[in-house]
Protein backbone atom coordinates (compact mmCIF):
# COMPACT_ATOMS: atom_id res chain seq x y z
CA UNK A 1 0.00 0.00 0.00
CA UNK A 2 1.78 3.57 -1.14
CA UNK A 3 2.31 5.97 1.31
CA UNK A 4 0.81 9.77 1.25
CA UNK A 5 4.68 10.88 1.34
CA UNK A 6 5.55 8.21 -1.69
CA UNK A 7 2.85 9.20 -3.90
CA UNK A 8 3.98 12.74 -3.28
CA UNK A 9 7.42 12.30 -4.35
CA UNK A 10 6.11 10.11 -7.71
CA UNK A 11 4.41 13.18 -8.12
CA UNK A 12 6.49 15.52 -7.78
CA UNK A 13 9.32 13.92 -9.76
CA UNK A 14 7.09 13.37 -12.83
CA UNK A 15 6.60 17.71 -12.84
CA UNK A 16 10.17 18.11 -12.20
CA UNK A 17 10.73 15.58 -15.33
CA UNK A 18 8.01 18.05 -17.94
CA UNK A 19 9.43 21.04 -16.26
CA UNK A 20 13.22 19.74 -17.53
CA UNK A 21 11.48 18.32 -21.04
CA UNK A 22 9.60 21.83 -21.00
CA UNK A 23 13.17 23.97 -20.60
CA UNK A 24 14.58 21.37 -22.86
CA UNK A 25 12.52 22.10 -25.82
CA UNK A 26 12.62 25.97 -25.29
CA UNK A 27 16.05 25.95 -25.09
CA UNK A 28 16.38 23.83 -28.53
CA UNK A 29 13.54 26.46 -29.75
CA UNK A 30 15.96 29.42 -28.90
CA UNK A 31 18.72 27.79 -30.19
CA UNK A 32 17.19 27.09 -33.26
CA UNK A 33 15.93 30.83 -34.36
CA UNK A 34 19.54 31.94 -33.59
CA UNK A 35 20.77 29.88 -35.70
CA UNK A 36 18.45 30.17 -38.36
CA UNK A 37 18.83 34.58 -38.01
CA UNK A 38 22.54 33.83 -38.21
CA UNK A 39 22.71 32.35 -41.13
CA UNK A 40 20.25 34.74 -43.09
CA UNK A 41 21.57 36.06 -46.37
CA UNK A 42 20.45 39.39 -45.71
CA UNK A 43 23.71 41.01 -44.96
CA UNK A 44 23.52 43.47 -41.33
CA UNK A 45 23.56 46.68 -41.89
CA UNK A 46 27.33 48.10 -41.35
CA UNK A 47 28.22 50.69 -38.88
CA UNK A 48 30.99 53.21 -39.71
CA UNK A 49 32.93 54.58 -37.21
CA UNK A 50 34.63 57.08 -37.96
CA UNK A 51 38.07 58.19 -35.79
CA UNK A 52 39.88 61.21 -35.89
CA UNK A 53 43.51 61.87 -35.16
CA UNK A 54 46.14 64.41 -35.97
CA UNK A 55 47.96 63.77 -38.90
CA UNK A 56 51.70 64.12 -37.80
CA UNK A 57 54.40 64.06 -41.02
CA UNK A 58 56.77 62.31 -39.60
CA UNK A 59 55.65 58.62 -40.82
CA UNK A 60 59.03 56.74 -39.87
CA UNK A 61 60.96 55.95 -37.17
CA UNK A 62 63.64 58.20 -36.04
CA UNK A 63 66.22 55.87 -37.06
CA UNK A 64 65.46 55.60 -40.30
CA UNK A 65 65.15 59.53 -40.59
CA UNK A 66 68.25 60.55 -39.09
CA UNK A 67 71.55 60.94 -41.13
CA UNK A 68 74.65 61.96 -40.07
CA UNK A 69 75.78 65.41 -40.67
CA UNK A 70 72.29 66.14 -41.47
CA UNK A 71 69.84 67.79 -39.19
CA UNK A 72 65.94 66.70 -40.71
CA UNK A 73 63.23 69.30 -38.82
CA UNK A 74 59.28 68.18 -39.31
CA UNK A 75 56.47 69.82 -37.57
CA UNK A 76 54.49 68.02 -34.87
CA UNK A 77 52.04 70.23 -34.29
CA UNK A 78 50.17 73.24 -36.60
CA UNK A 79 48.34 76.17 -35.17
CA UNK A 80 46.44 76.28 -31.50
CA UNK A 81 46.68 78.49 -29.26
CA UNK A 82 49.11 81.61 -29.35
CA UNK A 83 50.11 80.71 -33.14
CA UNK A 84 52.45 78.14 -31.23
CA UNK A 85 53.97 74.99 -33.57
CA UNK A 86 56.02 71.91 -32.16
CA UNK A 87 58.93 70.81 -34.29
CA UNK A 88 60.75 67.73 -34.10
CA UNK A 89 64.94 67.73 -35.08
CA UNK A 90 66.76 64.66 -35.44
CA UNK A 91 70.42 63.98 -36.35
CA UNK A 92 72.79 60.89 -36.45
CA UNK A 93 75.65 61.90 -34.07
CA UNK A 94 78.70 59.66 -34.43
CA UNK A 95 81.15 59.72 -31.56
CA UNK A 96 84.56 60.89 -32.39
CA UNK A 97 86.15 58.46 -29.45
CA UNK A 98 83.72 55.75 -28.80
CA UNK A 99 85.18 55.02 -25.66
CA UNK A 100 84.37 58.52 -24.14
CA UNK A 101 80.94 60.98 -23.81
CA UNK A 102 80.19 62.88 -26.11
CA UNK A 103 78.65 66.80 -26.04
CA UNK A 104 76.53 68.32 -27.91
CA UNK A 105 74.44 71.22 -28.19
CA UNK A 106 71.15 72.32 -30.35
CA UNK A 107 70.09 75.85 -31.76
CA UNK A 108 66.85 77.07 -32.76
CA UNK A 109 68.16 80.05 -34.95
CA UNK A 110 65.64 82.86 -36.35
CA UNK A 111 66.57 85.31 -39.03
CA UNK A 112 66.70 88.57 -38.27
CA UNK A 113 65.91 90.51 -41.34
CA UNK A 114 67.23 93.90 -39.89
CA UNK A 115 70.83 92.55 -38.66
CA UNK A 116 70.93 90.06 -41.80
CA UNK A 117 71.80 87.14 -39.45
CA UNK A 118 70.63 84.20 -37.62
CA UNK A 119 70.07 84.36 -33.90
CA UNK A 120 69.48 82.58 -30.99
CA UNK A 121 66.00 81.66 -30.72
CA UNK A 122 66.07 78.72 -28.57
CA UNK A 123 68.85 76.46 -27.42
CA UNK A 124 69.53 73.02 -25.18
CA UNK A 125 72.42 70.78 -25.18
CA UNK A 126 72.94 66.91 -24.37
CA UNK A 127 74.68 64.19 -24.18
CA UNK A 128 76.23 60.67 -24.81
CA UNK A 129 78.36 57.41 -24.01
CA UNK A 130 78.53 55.55 -27.24
CA UNK A 131 79.74 55.08 -30.49
CA UNK A 132 76.94 56.33 -32.20
CA UNK A 133 73.06 57.57 -31.42
CA UNK A 134 69.77 59.11 -33.08
CA UNK A 135 69.85 62.37 -31.25
CA UNK A 136 66.39 64.39 -31.31
CA UNK A 137 64.93 67.71 -29.86
CA UNK A 138 61.98 69.01 -29.83
CA UNK A 139 61.51 72.89 -29.85
CA UNK A 140 58.62 75.06 -29.70
CA UNK A 141 57.99 78.61 -31.53
CA UNK A 142 54.97 80.34 -30.20
CA UNK A 143 53.79 83.90 -32.06
CA UNK A 144 56.77 84.36 -33.54
CA UNK A 145 56.28 83.77 -37.48
CA UNK A 146 59.53 84.20 -39.36
CA UNK A 147 62.32 82.18 -40.81
CA UNK A 148 64.09 79.36 -38.44
CA UNK A 149 66.45 76.73 -38.58
CA UNK A 150 67.98 74.01 -36.54
CA UNK A 151 71.98 73.74 -35.78
CA UNK A 152 73.26 71.14 -33.75
CA UNK A 153 77.20 71.28 -32.64
CA UNK A 154 78.26 68.63 -31.71
CA UNK A 155 82.09 68.24 -29.73
CA UNK A 156 85.44 68.75 -31.68
CA UNK A 157 83.17 69.05 -35.34
CA UNK A 158 81.72 71.88 -37.41
CA UNK A 159 78.01 73.11 -36.58
CA UNK A 160 75.35 71.25 -38.83
CA UNK A 161 72.32 73.63 -39.68
CA UNK A 162 68.99 72.31 -41.20
CA UNK A 163 67.26 73.93 -44.09
CA UNK A 164 65.76 76.68 -43.46
CA UNK A 165 61.73 76.89 -42.44
CA UNK A 166 59.11 79.30 -41.90
CA UNK A 167 56.53 79.43 -38.79
CA UNK A 168 53.75 81.69 -39.73
CA UNK A 169 50.23 81.92 -38.46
Amino acid sequence: MPTRSAAVLTSGTANAAKLFVAALAFTSAYVGFSAYSNASSTPQPATQVTLSARELPVTAPAEELATAGKVTVSVLTDGGPGCAKSYVARSLVVNPGPDAAVSYRWRLARWSPSAREWRTYLADHDGFAAPERTVEWRPRVSGNPGWYRVELTVEGADPIASDRFQASC
